[in-house]
């Protein structure tokens, strides 16, 4: 049961290995986690595109604009990840990393086939001055999936390391990080044609039976995978709050994982502000629409994995706060450039793609560095708390950049946020310097 305690032991039969891709890949373990991973991913993506055709379909009227809809979705998605990111990670930490993938992975999976049956048991149900109960239970699916997705993030990174070799962390998490980023593109790119073909191929629920049945493929694939963990029922537990205190007690002493903290936390800010930056960028390009801002995003995420893969083949030689160093300057530079050329679709797509390299090239090297300084014993606890910081982190840009773009203009936004990763990319080595 993942209730149980557990502790681990050193995972046998490891074969002594050069750290790149193609070894990580041998690992019997870690292409099971990295399988399971990319049917959740792009489930995860997928599922944004399902919840819009839905709206779209059965509660948008004629007319009206569905960014109302779309932004109550968002905000049950979101909310989970503030609440419940740290109470998580203390969780994993004292249940079997396995059973929580698993566990996630078929809960989502049965939630998501869940909703033709909602929709239908409450599709003439609406007490007045109310929003249509349909969509109401549209939120409360929305809103689980995305706290089962709090514990699987966690699990995630803990369980890498337990069928992982130190030395070949950085490769696996290049890995990682280049799946991300492509089920991203590909949930956007194909996620409409899938659904909408899934729905001429089984009337009624086909699209959910897409989505959920990808969910449950990730649960059946990771329960074939053995972490090396064994159960210990007599250890005392903690309250659940001590253990977040000891979290953060950790943070506080450890100032090689604080820095590579505010380095993640940096960057995905940057990115989050990005993305909303995406939609007023394809507005002033005059080669697209700005409803096609999702190639400005493809292309972003294209560049991610870009450097993830660079990292992977070639980041064993550079230490790992070197490359996020690197990593922000690069992105610095191609911000400034991208202030100057926001106006041109094909110089613009290019610096953006610079900007999505060197954000890898910075991404990757930290999230390797706190798992290899992580005891053990805390991993799920730190791994919780940095999930928390970086959800609470993206909301100020996604609800500021737009309101600072009309204010300032878009240039000088996207300048200061060059600003910011190169600030933040010299501070990250001067605090990694002075340990």
């Amino acid at each position: 049961m993942i209730f149980d305690s557990v502790s681990v032991e050193t995972t046998p039969d490891l074969p002594p290995q050069q750290p790149d891709s193609s070894s990580v890949l041998s690992n019997r373990n870690f292409l099971l986690l990295w399988l399971g991973q990319i049917f959740s991913q792009i489930a995860d993506k997928v599922y944004l595109v399902l919840i819009i055709a839905i709206i779209s379909s059965q509660f948008q009227q004629e007319g009206e604009r569905i960014s109302g809809w779309v932004s109550a979705v968002m905000v049950a998605f979101t909310i989970p990840a503030v609440l419940f990111g740290s109470i998580a990670g203390v969780y994993v930490d004292r249940w079997s990393k396995k059973w929580v993938l698993v566990g996630s992975n078929l809960f989502r999976g049965g939630l998501v086939l869940s909703i033709p049956l909602l929709l239908w048991a409450t599709a003439n149900w609406q007490p007045p001055g109310t929003s249509p109960s349909g969509f109401v239970a549209i939120l409360v699916v929305t809103f689980l999936v995305s706290t089962f997705t709090q514990f699987f993030t966690p699990a995630e990174q803990s369980a890498i390391t337990l069928i992982v070799e130190k030395p070949k962390l950085l490769a696996a998490n290049s890995i990682c990080t280049t799946t991300i980023m492509a089920a991203m593109i590909l949930g956007f790119a194909i996620g409409e044609p899938l659904l909408a073909f899934a729905d001429r191929l089984i009337q009624e629920a086909g699209k959910e039976i897409v989505v959920g049945v990808s969910y449950l493929l990730a649960g059946l694939v990771l329960m074939l995978m053995k972490t090396g963990e064994t159960r210990n029922k007599d250890q005392e537990e903690p309250h659940v709050w001590v253990d977040i205190k000891d979290g953060l007690q950790y943070l506080r002493q450890n100032r090689a994982v604080q820095s590579a903290l505010l380095q993640l936390v940096s960057t995905f800010s940057v990115i989050a502000a990005m993305t909303v930056l995406a939609v007023r960028l394809a507005e002033v390009m005059p080669e697209i629409k700005s409803e096609q801002f999702g190639f400005l995003l493809a292309d972003a995420s294209l560049g991610i994995a870009i450097g993830a893969a660079i990292v992977g083949q070639f980041g064993q030689k550079l230490s790992r706060h070197l490359l996020a160093l690197i990593g922000s300057i690069g992105m610095a530079i191609f911000l400034a450039g991208l202030s100057v050329v926001c106006d041109r679709f094909w110089l613009g797509l290019a610096m953006i793609g610079g900007i999505g390299i060197f954000a890898g090239i910075s991404v990757i090297p930290m999230q390797t560095l706190i798992q290899e300084q992580t005891p053990e014993e805390m991993r799920g606890k730190v791994f919780g708390l940095q999930n928390n910081a970086i959800n609470i982190a993206l909301s100020l840009p996604l609800a500021l950049a737009g309101i600072a773009e009309s204010y300032v203009g878009l240039e000088v936004v996207i300048l200061s946020l060059g600003a910011i990763a190169l600030l933040t990319g010299i501070l990250t080595w001067y605090l990694a310097s002075d340990t």
